[in-house]
């Protein structure tokens, strides 16, 4: 027998172990060749929202790929010490740290090359099915599937230098100190977990505070407090299952009213082990489960946004006119056209917008002001067919123009600003925020600088006193279904938009040209962000599967012992079911909980609520892991029930 076949044989013994780390693997190879193929096929690269698929599954592939690398890295690195007693007895017979270092090099490079070629037959069988389902997220019609050289090559470049990277460094590493350490492991006795109160009280306290930080937080405060509630959110994790988790069962071992009774005694015995043993595997399953949800979950919240659309584009096209503009009656003349060629009934408006320079209490510098008539903003969105209840301005009462609905979560934020309009007595008082956005929003310059706002709203009688430093006009194109304008006066505004500060003698949107790429780049979004979740969600079951087969041998002599004390098949059940119930569900319940509360931050930036999707979500991923415990549970206690027969 060769060295090679020796390792090979390795291999397919410590099958059963390799098991769920080999198909993770496979997974993530066979979803990094499928987004190679989005990222490559020809007829994609001809679509205008070419660049959107570019960025998507660019991010997801290197997500994936850093991801796979500490995966396997930390797998590997696992799997290995579960054979020291196989490597002792290997030392002791002579073998070599030169022939050690080779052996876990060609185990590992043969489950790898394994893992790549099934990867990728299994994405060459699956891609026609994963294309369909990527062109039912883009809306384009079904694509065929080509089988891009350039995608194979980058999928086996990148996973063939992975794990030689990781072959070689944790072969390295692995070489123990002494023999006696390698016969001697898993059957030293062991010592009763310790924990530190101090360290208990502190996990509970970075949770208590990261979770009252994230249902506290605001739009302006979400990005200040993302990193720091991350890090502490992590570090409480690890620590609640070394230190305050093990401290809570072992107090629950000591309540004989709550531990005397049923199986509950033998249920617990060996639970608090298990989590100071593994509390960085459970804290990692916990993290790469929320990280899951959440990936998933932000992206499924995030076309939400397309259901206020049509409150923040009113007008399916508008147009600004800036001063000197002599291109806007050929410009407006282009999108009748258009319009009239596609059959397309429409109807216009038109009015003037006043700009002109003012002193705000919160500064002595003067900054522009944009400024609408109350006549002509109510017209406008009477126009586009919502509702208008705004009572009419009075006096000096001004209203701050929202850019975007969604801009409605920064104003709890915003204090209200006085304006003195130099040269004049004029003086305007912000008394509160339009409903509307009357006019599409990126065509109006921002107010003192704030992205978020776009104007005031004045009275008539105050709209005609004040003098302007210039004048522009507004033109709306006002249709039934802004959906029907996608391509229009595209020479104009090739992606559907010409901003206001980009130096353009004019500003312009097209409502459906706007709409049909933030859909693409959603819908995009959510599809690379269901591959990534699926390759998380996956590798955290395979970290449960190999910690479950890991200490199956230990299971089967700990069962074995209790049979013969008269332990009934019942009882057997429902102890190992309670014991994987908490191994599968305190991860999983955590990282819900963790979710529950990154979710709650992040509806602070939506203006509408995500609740809805966010519980599609959560209780998606639940029972995708309600099935999986019971498969699992299935399987295991087949595996025990053969050595107690």
């Amino acid at each position: 027998m060769t060295f090679r076949q020796f390792a090979f044989r390795n291999v397919l013994r410590n099958k059963r172990t390799y098991a769920a780390y080999f198909l993770s693997s496979a997974f993530s190879v066979m979803i990094f060749f499928v987004c190679s193929l989005f990222l490559f096929h020809p007829e994609l690269s001809r679509q205008m929202f070419y660049p959107v698929v570019i960025q998507a599954m660019v991010g997801a592939e290197l997500i994936m790929y850093v991801f796979s690398f500490f995966f396997v890295l930390y797998s590997v690195g696992a799997f290995l010490k579960t054979r020291k007693r196989e490597f002792g007895i290997l030392f002791m017979h002579g073998m070599t740290d030169r022939q050690f270092n080779q052996m876990v090099f060609l185990e590992n490079m043969i489950i790898g090359i394994s893992a790549i070629a099934t990867g990728i037959l299994s994405g060459i069988i699956t891609g026609k099915l994963f294309l369909m389902a990527g062109s039912a997220f883009l809306g384009v019609p079904p694509l065929p599937f080509r089988l891009s050289l350039r995608a194979l090559g980058l999928t086996i470049a990148s996973y063939v230098l992975l794990f030689i990277v990781i072959s070689m460094f944790t072969s390295r590493l692995m070489r123990p100190k002494a023999l006696i350490d390698l016969f001697q492991s898993g059957q030293r006795p062991k010592t009763a977990p310790k924990t530190s109160p101090w360290l208990s009280v502190l996990a509970a306290v970075l949770l208590i505070v990261s979770y009252t930080l994230a249902a506290t937080t605001t739009a302006s405060t979400l990005a200040l407090r993302m990193f720091p509630v991350t890090l502490m959110t992590m570090l409480g994790t690890y620590l609640f299952y070394s230190q305050l988790g093990v401290a809570l069962v072992r107090r629950m071992k000591n309540s004989r009213r709550f531990t005397w009774k049923r199986t509950k005694l033998i249920l617990l015995s060996s639970l608090h082990y298990r989590l100071k043993d593994n509390a960085q595997m459970f804290a990692m399953v916990t993290i790469v489960l929320a990280v899951s949800f959440c990936s998933v979950g932000v992206f499924a919240s995030i076309p939400v946004l397309t259901k206020q659309f049509n409150e923040d584009f009113p007008a399916a096209i508008g147009y600004i006119a800036k001063e000197g503009n002599t291109a806007e009656r050929e410009h407006l003349q282009t999108i009748r056209q258009e319009l009239d060629e596609r059959k397309i009934p429409f109807e216009t408006l038109s009015f003037h917008v006043k700009y002109t320079e003012a002193n705000p209490d919160s500064s002595r510098s003067e900054v522009p002001l944009t400024l609408m008539s109350f006549s002509d903003y109510k017209e406008a969105v009477l126009m586009a067919g919502l509702p208008f209840n705004e009572p009419p301005l009075e006096a000096d009462a001004a209203l701050v123009l929202v850019a975007s609905q969604n801009d409605r979560a920064y104003i709890r934020t915003r204090h209200h600003v006085s304006y003195q309009i130099p040269d004049t007595d004029i003086r305007l008082r912000e008394v509160g925020y339009s409903e509307h956005a009357g006019v599409p929003e990126y065509l109006l310059p921002k107010l003192d600088g704030d992205d978020r706002f776009g104007g005031l709203v004045i009275s008539d009688d105050m709209f005609e006193r004040i003098p302007p430093s210039r004048t522009e006009r507004y033109t709306g194109f006002y249709i039934e279904d802004f959906r029907q304008t996608e391509g229009v006066a595209s020479q104009l505004a090739p992606r559907g938009a010409v901003r206001y500060e980009m130096n353009r003698p004019y500003a312009l949107t097209v409502s459906g040209t706007l709409f049909a790429l933030r859909d693409s780049l959603y819908n995009m979004l959510l599809f690379a962000a269901l591959l990534v979740g699926t390759v998380f969600f996956i590798a955290a079951g395979s970290f449960l599967y190999f910690r479950l087969y890991a200490d199956l041998d230990y299971d089967r002599r700990h069962y074995a012992t209790i049979s013969r004390l008269g332990m009934t098949d019942r009882e057997f059940r429902r102890i190992v079911t309670g014991q994987l119930a908490l191994l599968f569900f305190v991860p999983i319940g955590l990282a819900i909980t963790h979710s529950i509360f990154a979710f709650i931050a992040l509806q602070s930036y939506f203006y509408l609520s995500i609740a809805a999707e966010m519980g599609i979500v959560l209780l998606s991923f639940l029972m995708m892991q309600i099935l999986y415990f019971y498969f699992i549970r299935s399987q295991y206690l087949r595996k025990l029930k053969q050595t107690l027969i």
